[in-house]
């Protein structure tokens, strides 16, 4: 007789999102964030999925980059979100090196057999239209190249809104507590659609 596959044989699906201070919960009430957020929807709609945040305050793409080696072997995650690219940008780190970390890090998790989300970033218009132009196509490449998903803005109805103050704490860079739900807005209907 053929032996049955119990439920315990079901793959587990475990999400690791590897990003910076906008998925670290900084300055907010430890677990109103979205990735937080992100495992309350979880729990509802997709009940057994686990999450795991390895985001640090101050991450840029190299840090991820370096760190996700480790992070895939322990976690084995079926999904991978990065969100890093804004200390880049705010640091003045070159594009073309942002860009080698998010392939590098999209071919690595792919290896392990991860699937990839992007979360793509803006440039402040301060930094010139040319410059804001090739970030944001940055992520966009990387996942057209790899077959990978992608939110092309992250912070959409955040950071574009026409009273973004409201949105923001007050160093008007990292989201406040209301802007957690528009983030994982941003994120979920693409993200669901690439867990089974």
């Amino acid at each position: 007789m053929p032996v049955q596959a119990s439920p315990a044989s079901v793959p587990i699906q475990r999400i690791l999102v590897l990003g910076d201070s906008l998925s670290a919960e900084y300055g907010l009430t430890r677990g109103s964030g979205w990735v937080a957020l992100l495992q309350k929807q979880l729990a509802q709609e997709k009940p057994g999925v686990e999450v795991i945040n390895a985001s640090i305050s101050g991450e840029t793409t190299s840090g991820g980059r370096s760190r996700l080696p480790a992070l895939l072997k322990r976690h084995q995650p079926s999904h991978l979100v990065i969100e890093l690219g804004g200390n880049d940008a705010l640091r003045g780190l070159p594009m073309n090196m942002t860009q080698d970390n998010l392939m590098d890090m999209t071919k690595q998790a792919q290896a392990a057999g991860a699937q990839v989300l992007l979360l793509g970033m803006q440039m402040p218009p301060n930094y010139g239209p040319d410059m804001a132009r090739q970030f944001e196509a940055a992520f966009a490449q990387v996942a057209k190249s790899q077959k990978a998903a992608l939110v092309p803005f992250f912070l959409k109805g955040v950071g574009d809104d026409p009273e973004p103050l409201k949105w923001f704490q007050a160093d008007r860079i990292h989201p406040n507590e209301a802007a957690q739900p528009r983030l994982l807005a941003n994120v979920w209907p693409i993200l669901k659609k690439q867990l089974k």
